[in-house]
């Protein structure tokens, strides 16, 4: 089946696979903003949560049937998943499944991602899907699955791995592949210490995007061999996928746009100045990710909130918010914002200036305050007259401040814990 004009690709293949979405990560590069939550329920771009893209792209991709692996501090993510993604038909075999870590093996929680899926084989092996479609929770991006899952079949593949390109000083962060011209992986180094360049463009590396196709019965052998291993960290990247480099069929899929074959865009926020990059760029007139796409919606879970108000209106005291994206729930009350992202249930009081800043739900921000390149973490309440981002060395005294200059501000922070 071709793709349509919109790009989606939805056939019998995507309807006979199932995903499983690992969502337990700890993010600890993300620093004290994963404290009380896991990544893949970090708040995104206003009112979504990082979660949100790869169940978005499974869906909007004819895929139905979701295990959403959870294990590290997993309360907010289950809480949002089960407000948010509970309208699939499960009397159709529709479904988004929470999984949380049971000690399906003895007394052991989750060893690594391969593990992880390695413990849920039977959950897997009830619906009996063709393929297996693993992903990370923990990336923003938009895909249609459908044609990879194509790619995988039509190349009689045994695993077939999303591929992005990255700059080289960054893919020691990542698997890095080198192919041959059909796409067919010759080898598979993860997170290298001396990343190999992508031949003829010294400045780059074809990175694993941590997206897996696997046939069901392959994988459940590949996995039942990992777990008998005790020499192995049960990691997908670290062992499944090198192990099967010379001794079975891996391709890696580039993550293209189906119409320009330009890379699409794709971003890992695991760290704080990733996230806040990756926050700030939605501000642009036309960002690279564009949410108000109608053929490939972002669904999420919101909370009810009335619209944004922007409230009093004379110099030095003026409601207004200026290349920003404010959410449902906002107050900006004689207050400026410029080239910030302001979520839901914010509120600005007046003479007080946001620029170039990411305020997370529920933030308060008193008068007279003057806020620049900071992240200010959900529930924050800032004191009048408080000044954070003009002045590196008072920052660090009180908050996280990263190596280009971003303030993080928690709440505990704030309160000197």
């Amino acid at each position: 089946m071709r793709p349509r004009k919109s790009g989606r690709f939805v056939s019998q293949l995507t309807r006979t696979t199932m995903a499983v979405v690992m969502a337990g990560g700890r993010g600890e590069r993300l620093r004290q903003l994963t404290r009380s939550r896991a990544k893949p329920a970090m708040p995104f771009a206003g009112k979504y949560r990082i979660i949100d893209f790869s169940l978005s792209n499974c869906v909007n991709s004819g895929i139905r049937q979701i295990l959403v692996l959870t294990q590290y501090r997993a309360n907010s993510l289950i809480q949002h998943i089960q407000r948010g993604w509970g309208y699939l038909r499960g009397e159709l075999g529709e479904f988004v499944q929470l999984v949380p870590a049971q000690q399906q093996i003895g007394e052991l929680w989750y060893r690594g991602t391969a593990d992880a899926v390695y413990q849920n084989l039977d959950l897997i092996e009830t619906w009996r899907p063709d393929l297996v479609l693993v992903l990370a929770g923990d990336h923003v991006y938009k895909m249609d699955y459908g044609p990879m899952i194509a790619f995988h079949v039509e190349q009689a593949a045994d695993v077939t791995v999303g591929a992005v390109q990255v700059p080289l000083a960054r893919a020691r962060e990542f698997g890095v592949m080198t192919v041959d011209r059909s796409q067919r992986v010759l080898r598979f180094d993860e997170k290298p210490a001396r990343p190999e360049p992508m031949p003829g463009r010294a400045d780059l590396a074809l990175a694993s995007m941590g997206i897996y196709v696997f046939g069901r019965e392959f994988l459940r052998a590949r996995l039942q061999r990992d777990a008998e291993d005790p020499e192995s960290r049960h990691d997908f990247g670290h062992d499944i996928i090198p192990d099967m480099i010379g001794n079975a069929r891996v391709f890696a899929w580039p993550f293209q746009d189906v119409q320009t074959r330009a890379q699409a865009y794709w971003r890992d926020v695991g760290t704080v100045d990733a996230f806040y990059e990756a926050n700030m760029e939605l501000v642009y007139v036309t960002p690279e990710l564009n949410l108000y796409d109608e053929d490939w919606p972002i669904w999420t879970y919101q909370e009810h909130a009335p619209g944004a108000k922007f409230v009093l209106d004379e110099d030095g005291r003026r409601g207004e918010a200026i290349n920003s994206i404010v959410a449902g729930g906002v107050i900006v009350s004689g207050a400026t914002v410029r080239e910030s992202l302001l979520f839901f249930h914010v509120h600005v009081d007046e003479r007080s200036q946001i620029h170039r800043s990411v305020l997370l739900p529920h933030v308060r921000v008193g008068r007279r305050c003057r806020i620049q390149r900071a992240i200010i973490d959900e529930g924050c309440v800032i004191p009048d007259d408080t000044v954070i981002g003009a002045d590196p060395d008072a920052d660090r005294q009180r908050f996280h401040v990263t190596d280009s200059g971003v303030v993080l501000v928690t709440a505990d922070m704030l309160n000197g814990a």
